[in-house]
């Protein structure tokens, strides 16, 4: 019997984001016409995991030209399959536009948001139908593995992962392979391999996206980790309960890969055996730390402890135990694969390798990048991320998640690595990178994040439970326009404080929001105590709404939608608004006519 032939194929992403916005809908669909017209034996319809552009989805892909559609409604698939399959045409009304020029760019390789890339570790997400093991074996899935049992000692492979100088990727950048050593070293017949599932940074879905759309490569790299050390047994753990998308596929993954011989007993044949389970977290932020994850693994409060000793000696249920994040065992295959001298080309020397990020915030193309460490913030935002929404402009990147620091546009050229992060005041974190503009208050910025990780600490030691609070207080009582001069001072010693004397990582990170912006962004905060205003007009206690009477036509729309009548006048009588009475709820300004554009948010108080 020989295999079907297909002229084209139509790769629907079913990631999360795209499944929100309606991607099961257009999947079935897209099936229903193309069967209606009589081409299901020429074109084919796949789903795939995420493909990084989240903004525009639904997203679907038509190969072999790799044309990509976006934003993709149930009312455009006739449309879709009759001028693309039939006639051979491209949709340009459902093709990218960029964000300035609006030119059409229908071939994702043309566009600036995928060709600035380097895409290896999420390079079969949005290609390979990720519950289908053959399309991963197909494109040199557990290859990797079977090099590692059949050509390579466990020291051969923990010393390739040494000289690949693979750093973790979740947020600390230790050396993968000096951690796999030190298991491998320690005394111990039981042994683990778990990988680190947590992804609690707010709007970060790096993890997500490849256990969604490609969890045979992570277990690849954590069969390759268990082999090194010596582990029979793995856990991916804390699986969000939000991710049941993920849940689903990975245990899919699993159980196929169970069929295949290549989890269980005897793997490919071999004398290694390993089994790999699922163990789903309930979402604690502290639990991204090894120690805190390790005790609720065990079915404790998840706290973290001191160390040493450190998990690789002395960990889960006392015994030596490897924890990488998601992203780092992704990276494992392509190097046992391909190389150490391989992996190094990308990156630099220090930083070799690529990095996957959240770019979202006040950017034009949100979603999933993974670009190779040294290209610079500014090649990131306005190259891939095709610059501030609307025009704006920019004011700051939060890099690092709600731990991360503030960084201002005098260090948009600064490349990407562990180190220029760390001495600019921010950190790598897991991947989060938010773009802020001039409509962002930085100041409000800062409570925001410092109120995240006040309520995620888990109170264990005084610097995080008690600084984090004071200074969350001392943020809300700034931002609520009661602060005062001596405050600045304070948020700088409680913050340093906290820095040095916490005991886990969420502690010691804590306060960079605080610090960075103090940094390079003290007009602002002496701006809301000194003068009483909010420059980017964000905190309503400093703000006013006024009417200017030359402009008000006193049509009375303002004064109707106002939910506290705090505006007086009437027809033919100029409005103005009762300072005293005003909420500074905003809707006035929303809701007056364009033309007239009476009325203005001022910084500052109005008496």
């Amino acid at each position: 019997m020989t295999e079907a032939f297909y002229r084209a194929n139509a790769l629907v992403c079913r990631g999360t984001g795209c499944v929100a916005s309606g991607a099961d809908k257009i999947f079935n669909l897209l099936k229903v016409e193309i069967a209606r017209r009589g081409l299901e034996d020429e074109v084919r319809v796949i789903f795939t995991g995420c493909h990084g552009l989240c903004e525009m989805g639904p997203l679907v892909i038509i190969y072999p030209e790799g044309i990509l559609y976006c934003r993709v409604q149930e009312k455009d698939i006739p449309h879709l399959v009759e001028e693309t399959f039939v006639k051979g045409r491209v949709v340009e009304a459902l093709t990218y536009k960029e964000p300035i020029s609006h030119q059409a760019l229908p071939h994702y390789s043309e566009m600036p948001f995928y060709a600035k890339q380097q895409r290896i570790v999420l390079g079969n997400c949005g290609v390979i139908n990720p519950e289908n093991i053959e399309e991963y074996i197909a494109r040199g899935g557990y290859e990797a593995l079977g090099k590692a049992l059949f050509e390579m000692n466990p020291e051969d492979v923990i010393e390739e992962i040494k000289r690949s100088i693979l750093r973790g990727r979740g947020g600390a950048g230790f050396p993968t392979g000096r951690k796999w050593e030190f298991a491998y070293r320690a005394p111990g017949e039981v042994k683990y391999v778990v990988c680190n599932g947590d992804e609690g940074d707010p709007g970060a879905f790096m993890n997500r996206s490849l256990l969604e759309g490609d969890p045979h490569r992570v277990l690849e790299g954590m069969l390759i980790a268990a082999y090194a050390i010596g582990a029979r047994q793995g856990y991916i753990y804390y699986v969000r309960a939000e991710y049941p998308l993920a849940v689903k596929r990975l245990q899919q993954a699993i159980d196929d890969a169970q069929g295949y011989s290549l989890i269980g007993d005897g793997i490919l044949g071999s004398d290694f055996s390993c089994q790999i389970d699922i163990m789903e977290g309930a979402g604690a932020f502290v639990c991204g730390e090894e120690t805190a994850m390790i005790a609720a693994m065990e079915g404790r409060r998840g706290m973290p402890r001191q160390r040493p000793p450190f998990p690789a000696t002395s960990g889960l249920r006392g015994n030596p135990t490897v924890i990488n994040n998601v992203e780092t065992l992704g990276h494992v295959p392509g190097i046992i694969l391909n190389g150490a001298d391989w992996f190094r080309s990308f990156g630099t020397p220090t930083n070799p390798g690529t990095k996957t990020f959240a770019l979202t915030g006040k950017v034009n193309n949100t979603g999933l990048v993974e670009i190779p460490f040294g290209l610079t913030i500014r090649q990131i935002i306005f190259d891939i991320g095709g610059g501030v929404e609307g025009g704006k402009k920019f004011k700051a990147v939060q890099i690092g998640g709600p731990s991360g620091g503030c960084l201002p546009a005098t260090h948009l050229d600064y490349g990407i690595d562990y180190e220029s992060l760390t001495s600019a005041g921010a950190i790598m974190g897991s991947g989060g990178l938010v773009v802020l503009s001039e409509d962002d208050c930085m100041v409000e910025v800062a409570r925001y994040f410092m109120k995240f990780t006040q309520n995620e600490s888990c109170g264990k030691c005084v610097p995080c439970r008690e600084g984090t609070k004071r200074m969350l207080e001392i943020l809300t009582r700034i931002t609520s326009g009661d602060g005062r001069e001596e405050d600045l001072d304070l948020l700088q010693e409680i913050a340093t404080t906290v820095k040095d004397g916490s005991l886990c990582q969420l502690g010691k990170t804590a306060p960079n929001p605080v610090l960075t912006t103090l940094r390079y962004f003290h007009d602002e905060y002496i701006a809301h105590i000194c003068e009483q205003k909010c420059p980017a007009r964000v905190c309503p206690p400093l703000i006013s709404y006024y009417i200017a009477p030359d402009k008000c036509k006193a049509c009375m729309i303002c004064l109707r939608k106002c939910p506290i009548g705090a505006i007086t006048g009437g027809k033919k009588e100029v409005h103005v608004i009762d300072q005293d009475k005003c909420n500074r709820c905003g809707i006035c300004l929303s809701v007056c006519p364009e033309r007239f554009a009476a009325v203005t948010c001022i910084p500052g108080r109005l008496k």
